[in-house]
């Protein structure tokens, strides 16, 4: 923690998580806006279903290829200017897609989307750790969750209505507006939280044997598998919207904000329980509660599946519950994730990052294509993918550390 924090911040401890928030909303606002498009882009561009699948991919690949040097260089040269820089190529990238006229221009500069993004993502992460002591980063990272999942409830609304009312490249001029307005408000408001004396020499060899280190502690790596794969049990229905939601339930583009809204205020329910038990109970007690949610509604997410056709009236809510569930324990095991090495928090957030975002490209790359037309395949694929992250936890946690 920076020992001049209180001076760095004078505003309320939401604002800052508000300001943090948004940084994240790039992520979901990047995905979750032109999900409702997939059609018109497909037919506009002359694409396949595979191609346009591969415009997730991409970005997905990217975030997780360019993670692996967001943290360090915010380790070695500031929060900020790291900030600053992923937010303007983000921009520039978002007018690249805006401007596309193949589907091979949209794969790419979706790629360069997703290779600046996560620079506000990761890098969030280590200034609430820099500014707040662990029991009050708790709360905050909770607050940043909240403000986060507007985002991912409003993109797809905001999508929808620009694509059926001035067409897809609507969306990515909307994205660059907003990652301009972001650039704008963190230049203006975000101070610099890493400390002097906490800045780390940048050099390529150390970064990898930094990186290799973390790869071979095993309690990092369970902590980061138990975080990041349960989110694809989720996240699987987000890929898979266009054929979940308009070939299995029936909805329309403009309809997809149920599904959205819902999920996301599961995210937003759990987070605000995980900020109010803050200090209160154990994270080990607070990490199996969310388990057990994310347990018992796959089961009955399966069982349901298989005996009765999927409605929208029952389907949505399970994957809303689930997501509280994921919501409620993944701010306290982020926090374990970033003390664990907390001389490189930036280096452990970006590791951290990129086995969440690699999961993610492969289960948009791979899986979700697979098993995107039936609802007891993505029933049972999203239950073994919290299964992942259940076991790894279940190895973990008798040697963490304040849990």
């Amino acid at each position: 923690m920076n020992p001049h924090a209180a001076h760095l911040w004078k505003a309320p401890a939401w604002a800052l998580s508000l300001l943090l928030a948004c940084l994240g909303m790039l992520g979901p606002f990047a995905v979750d806006t032109y999900l409702p498009a997939f059609a018109g882009i497909r037919t506009s561009l002359g694409a396949t279903p595979l191609q346009m699948q591969q415009t997730l991919s991409a970005y997905l690949f990217g975030f997780a290829a360019m993670n692996l040097f967001h943290g360090a260089l915010a380790d070695s040269f500031g929060r900020r200017p790291v900030i600053l820089w992923g937010v303007a190529a983000f921009t520039v990238a978002s007018v690249g897609c805006a401007l596309a006229q193949t589907i091979g221009q949209l794969v790419f500069f979706r790629a360069m989307q997703g290779f600046a993004t996560g620079a506000g993502i990761v890098v969030s992460r280590a200034v609430i750790r820099d500014m707040f002591p662990p029991a009050q980063a708790q709360r905050v990272m909770s607050q940043v969750t909240i403000f986060f999942g507007v985002a991912p409830a409003i993109a797809p609304i905001i999508g929808g209505l620009l694509f059926e009312y001035v067409g897809w490249r609507a969306v990515f001029w909307f994205l660059s507006g907003v990652g301009l307005a972001l650039w704008l408000a963190n230049w203006r408001a975000l101070p610099e939280t890493l400390h002097a004396k906490d800045a780390q020499p940048f050099n390529v060899r150390n970064l990898f044997r930094g990186y290799a280190q973390l790869l071979g502690h095993r309690d990092f790596m369970l902590l980061a598998l138990a975080s990041g794969v349960p989110f694809n049990g989720m996240f699987l229905y987000v890929l898979s919207a266009p054929a979940f939601l308009g070939e299995l339930l029936h909805l329309k583009p403009t309809q997809f904000f149920w599904f959205f809204g819902i999920t996301i205020s599961g995210i937003m329910g759990g987070a605000w329980l995980s900020g109010r038990l803050a200090g209160h109970i154990k994270p080990r007690k607070q990490i199996r509660y969310g388990f057990t949610i994310m347990v018992v509604v796959s089961v009955v997410n399966v069982a349901a599946n298989a005996a009765f056709t999927a409605q929208p009236w029952w389907a949505l809510p399970l994957l809303g519950i689930f997501a509280f569930g994921w919501s409620l324990m993944v701010p306290v095991v982020t926090l374990l994730v970033l003390d664990l090495v907390p001389e490189r928090r930036g280096l452990a957030s970006s590791l951290q990052a990129v086995v969440g975002s690699t999961a993610n490209g492969i289960v948009a790359g791979a899986l979700a294509p697979v098993v995107m037309h039936s609802t007891i395949e993505l029933a049972v694929a999203s239950f073994g993918l919290m299964c992942i992250g259940l076991a790894s936890w279940q190895i973990v946690k008798q040697r963490v550390k304040a849990a």
